[in-house]
């Protein structure tokens, strides 16, 4: 049913498209509720406005005491190149990844969901970084709900996998089913037109909350694996067609490969400032 909205609010929903700091995102959420037509065609996409006013709400008011309210941030400031997220099944080794390109102190161990909450590092590139943000597993069996909220603001996402594991085709596709479910579609495509949906603002089918994430599958743990070419095979049997990367986080294999991949792929431009 077509929802019929107003001038006023497309250039809320496009504010908070745009908007990066949840501050700014919680008062374009609430002039998009204030402004958009109330009648059937709406229904769901006012429930949807409403649902994400409440998560930015909790969220930014922080911990309560003597309240239920308690634990670290689900959001993360934006800083540096590019925001990615990093993200895969449990025993991924992506927390590994995490530590050896930034530095940060990441929960490591050999055992599922060692990941709990967000964990924000910086990857260096010659003169520039990437913001990495380590985020919990997820599978079939196990998605905290809060991780949507925290990819809203992410130009792009690595999916890290134990190509060591012979069911990796299958925690690759538990992944992207279980985000594409939650408005979240992982894509191969990097152009600089893809931003927050898949359809067009002016396409009457157009969701404002469909996320659309530049992603690079990374194949992780290449030094467990069988078959030194398992990522050719990998790619043929997939269905999908991320560019890819084959390392060990564990080893150092092809580690140093790994930022200027970034950097090309995500197409950043250096402005330099004369002094």
């Amino acid at each position: 049913m077509p929802t019929n909205v107003s001038p006023v609010y497309k250039k809320a929903e496009q504010a908070f498209r745009e908007a990066r700091e949840p501050a700014d995102r919680l008062k374009c959420l609430k002039e998009m509720l204030r402004t958009i037509p109330k009648h059937k065609g709406t229904e769901h996409l006012q429930r949807d406005i409403k649902t994400r006013i409440k998560m930015l709400t909790d969220e930014l008011a922080g911990p309560r005491k003597g309240g239920a309210r308690t634990g670290p941030s689900h959001s993360v400031r934006p800083e540096g190149a590019a925001q990615i997220a990093l993200l895969g099944p449990p025993n991924s080794g992506k927390s590994q990844l995490h530590h050896q390109m930034t530095g940060a102190r990441s929960e490591i161990g050999p055992y599922p969901f060692t990941t709990q909450f967000l964990l924000p590092g910086m990857m260096p590139y010659e003169d520039i970084h990437f913001q990495l943000v380590d985020l919990p597993p997820i599978s079939n069996d196990y998605f905290e709900p809060w991780v949507v909220n925290s990819l809203q603001t992410a130009d792009a996402a690595f999916l890290v996998i134990d190509i060591s594991n012979p069911e990796c085709i299958d925690h690759i596709d538990q992944v992207i089913t279980q985000l594409d479910q939650r408005k979240v579609n992982l894509t191969d495509q990097f152009e600089t037109e893809v931003v927050n949906g898949i359809s067009t603002p002016d396409d009457p089918d157009f969701d404002p909350f469909r996320v659309a994430l530049p992603t690079i599958l990374v194949a992780n743990k290449i030094d467990l694996a069988a078959d030194p070419d398992e990522l050719d095979a990998l790619n043929e049997l997939v269905n999908y067609n991320f560019p890819s990367i084959a390392l060990s986080a564990l080893t150092g294999t092809n580690l140093e490969l790994f930022p200027q991949m970034v950097f090309e792929k995500l197409k950043i431009v250096r402005v330099y400032t004369k002094i």
